[in-house]
């Protein structure tokens, strides 16, 4: 205490001064480390070993430790301490497993003093005790943690801590022979250096790796970690069990961890990967950094602060091969730049904002009386010193204000209801269009049932329809203008024979459709006509056609009805007189001439016109008979992002399910996770588990198709010894016991078990909910009071 006395006064009389300034290194910097009187610091990393004063504006080099022509593996440093007792005493952590100590006050050019080959694999830490000159403590990538006496030539106590390697290693500043050992399975340690055999205390701090720990400069049973979850706790060690009392959530790994300097609650942190910044956390407001650093380039890899009683300047080192001093009043402020206004959608359509308090008073309001003025004075008025506003938290206070929706113009029941009730899967293409538009209209909503609709009659082929080619088994086809394009174009219309006007024969006003045609094929396979060169087209006028028609009602008699239906002929007007005459195939020829055929038959095979550009064009049609499905995919897209922007994510969602691959090329993946990820949400929210999870899995996103399989482990333990399970058997592998037998009827449960998550008892779901209606104490006999929900 003298001594810390002494360095405290000699700060007071000359105190530091200086400004953010930095250097460039030859190498990237590992660690850096300070001397006491924060005049110099040591920069050591792979291929960097230097000595450099701090002056008021710039960093000057003065020293450096890497001599000789070929530099062995000692000079390559993984960490680096200066004695905070010793100003000429230095130790290095060696890639190589080397613990070196420099002595500065060496005449010679090399000022290595001593080295310590002990350990077997990388040396990750090193670290001087604060009041014993002679103590040095490392920690190894082999697990083991050695404590050497500098007044010998190798270490005196062995410390194994049962792990795969030690992160850190720090000695206690209040407790003499106490020290924190940080671990990669995720634990910290306490030891006694007396006593080498086993730790005093053991807690898991972090869920992985722990890579830093630091103990706090002035409370004694304060310790703060980092590991690799982004997570920085403050444990209070002073109890009998370590308590987590602080936790701040940062975005990276944090690889070091620094209290600053008389600022109880402030500490300082950086990343080992992806973050360069540096931070300085109030451990009370977690949320947002106090203050932050952005100087560097690349990762940090060391901090420190100037002086154990100085808190305005910080020192780091990076992989950007720079040295800084960082002056705290230079440092940005992310609290200056947060929003203070904030806006939210309540799920039943609650509206909630948040604004300044000026904002909304729009500039004060009136009948709030100002503190102070006018007050009572019966009490004593103090003065206090202004605070320095760069040592406070930025206050910003909100006035919250809630707009309520009228319930039941805000109800969902709509939502919930097509949520369960429509089918995304598991029939046809139109049936599950059909039924979707059917739902969509009884709930009163009439263009998305419009939509579904649509989307039928786009994407159908109409030669799979059907309602559209239904032919009665006695050989009638259904109305002329709801026929099948190509069952009739594969039936006998499509013969080249013409009637031989130069017969003389009389035209008739009608064109009667026998039902017993022969020439009338519905055989799907035959869908060329014989003599023509591709599939029949048939091109309609605008206001032929409606969608009522192309799916004819069903009729009691269907044949009956067709049998009596005739064709008007101007139905097909003929835009010119045909005047070449092409001769008739034989086998058409002799069906015209011959007496026996009918007048129907003969003009049914002259329905069929020779190759020209008529409404009927069976041997070159001018387009396709059915429009492939990209041809609507464009205005499907706007479609679905139109749904999506409304609000209704719900139909977005739907038709990207149904439609599968006819349309999920079309929208980028990013927009389809997105949408997903929205109806999922709501999905649960109305706790419609089912159905978010049957979207989850007839999701056309790979993002999207794994949600369902995060968080499916269970954990149990054993309900005898209350000790985790570790086998996938019935019998605990601890006391040997069954672990699932059923507290009623005692035997073992194979099936469905349910327990009390209270005294861990349960057996058959059907016994255990007989038990509880009339009982409510555990059918074990524990006597603890389990509820069945």
């Amino acid at each position: 205490m003298e001594k810390m006395a002494r360095v405290t006064t000699a700060l007071g009389s000359n105190t530091i001064s200086g400004c953010t300034m930095f250097c460039h290194l030859d190498a990237p910097a590992n660690a850096i480390s300070v001397c006491r009187d924060a005049a110099q610091v040591v920069v050591a990393g792979r291929n960097i070993f230097k000595i450099y004063a701090l002056e008021e504006e710039q960093f000057v080099e003065k020293l450096n430790l890497r001599v000789g022509r070929k530099p062995s593996l000692n000079f390559s440093c993984a960490d680096v301490m200066w004695h905070q007792m010793d100003e000429n005493l230095l130790a290095t952590a060696a890639t190589n497993g080397a613990v070196v100590t420099w002595n500065l006050g060496k005449p010679s050019r090399n000022k290595q003093d001593q080295l310590f080959t002990e350990h077997k694999r990388t040396v990750n830490k090193v670290c001087f005790h604060p009041t014993e000159v002679h103590m040095l403590l490392s920690g190894s990538q082999d697990g083991y943690m050695k404590c050497f006496d500098l007044r010998r030539k190798e270490s005196v106590s062995t410390f194994s801590g049962q792990s795969e390697s030690v992160r850190d290693v720090q000695f206690s500043i209040r407790d003499y022979f106490t020290f924190a050992a940080s671990f990669e399975n995720g634990n910290v340690q306490l030891w006694d250096i007396r006593r080498p055999d086993r730790y005093e205390r053991m807690f898991t701090a972090h869920n992985g790796p722990v890579f830093c720990c630091d103990w706090h400069p002035e409370d004694r049973g304060w310790l703060a970690t980092g590991g690799r979850d982004k997570m920085v706790k403050v444990w209070d060690i002073t109890t009998n069990r370590a308590k987590e009392i602080h936790c701040v959530q940062t975005i990276a790994s944090v690889a070091r961890v620094k209290w600053r300097p008389e600022r109880k609650y402030h500490l300082a942190t950086c990343s080992m990967m992806v973050d360069h910044n540096i931070y300085v956390w109030d451990v009370r407001r977690p949320f947002i950094p106090f203050a932050t650093f952005e100087e560097h380039k690349d990762v940090t890899t060391g901090i420190v602060w100037r002086h154990l009683h100085d808190p305005g300047f910080l020192l780091s080192g990076s992989k950007d091969s720079t040295l800084y001093q960082h002056k705290f009043k230079d440092a940005s402020r992310p609290v200056d730049k947060a929003n203070p206004e904030g806006l939210c959608f309540g799920l039943f359509g609650d509206l909630a904002f948040a604004a300044k308090e000026s904002l909304i008073s729009g500039g004060g309001d009136s009948n709030r009386k100002p503190y102070g003025s006018g007050g009572d004075r019966r009490y004593p008025i103090f003065f206090f010193k202004k605070p320095d506003l760069t040592e406070q938290f930025a206050h910003e206070s909100s006035a919250l204000s809630v707009f309520e929706t009228d319930l039941e113009s805000s109800r969902m029941d709509w939502f919930v209801e097509t949520a369960r009730r429509y089918l995304l899967s598991g029939k046809p293409f139109g049936e599950l269009c059909d039924h979707n538009a059917k739902v969509a209209k009884e709930l009163n909503r009439p263009q998305v049932s419009t939509t579904w609709t649509m989307l039928r009659i786009m994407y159908s082929d109409p030669g799979n329809l059907a309602t559209a080619t239904s032919i009665s088994k006695g050989g009638s086809i259904p109305l002329m203008n709801s026929f099948n394009m190509k069952e009739i174009a594969a039936g006998g219309l499509g013969s080249e024979s013409r009637l031989d006007r130069g017969k003389g024969e009389i035209r008739q006003d009608t064109i009667h459709l026998d039902p017993g045609n022969s020439l009338i094929n519905n055989n799907d396979e035959n869908e060329e006509t014989e003599g023509s060169e591709g599939p029949a087209d048939y091109l309609f006028g605008d206001a032929e056609l409606e969608d009522d028609d192309l799916y004819p009602m069903e009729h009691e008699n269907p044949t009956a009805e067709e049998a009596e239906y005739s064709l008007p002929q101007e139905a097909f007007p003929l835009r010119h007189e045909i005047v070449d005459n092409p001769s008739v195939p034989e086998h058409l020829q002799d069906k015209v001439d011959s007496p026996h055929v009918s007048g129907n038959e003969a003009e049914a095979v002259c329905l069929t016109p020779i190759k020209s550009f008529s409404l009927i064009s069976i041997s070159q049609p001018l387009y396709e008979s059915h429009l492939p499905a990209s041809f609507f995919s464009p205005v499907v897209r706007e479609m679905l992002q139109h749904y999506a922007e409304a609000g209704d994510v719900q139909m977005a969602v739907s038709v990207l399910i149904v439609l599968g691959d006819r349309i999920r090329k079309e929208v980028d993946e990013l927009t389809q996770e997105h949408w997903y990820t929205s109806y999922i949400d709501l999905l649960q929210r109305f706790e419609l588990w089912n159905v978010s999870n049957e979207v989850i899995k007839l999701s056309t996103s790979s993002a999207i198709n794994c949600l369902n399989q995060t968080s499916t482990t269970l954990h149990i333990n054993c309900s005898n010894c209350k000790r985790p399970m570790s086998n996938k058997g019935w019998i605990c592998d601890r006391c040997h016991q069954c672990a699932s037998i059923c507290a009623v009827c005692h035997h073992v449960v194979k099936g469905l078990f349910v327990w009390c998550q209270g005294c861990s008892h349960g057996g058959h779901l059907e016994h255990i909910m007989n038990w509880l209606k009339s009982s409510s104490h555990c059918p074990a006999g524990c006597g603890h009071l389990c509820e069945y929900t």
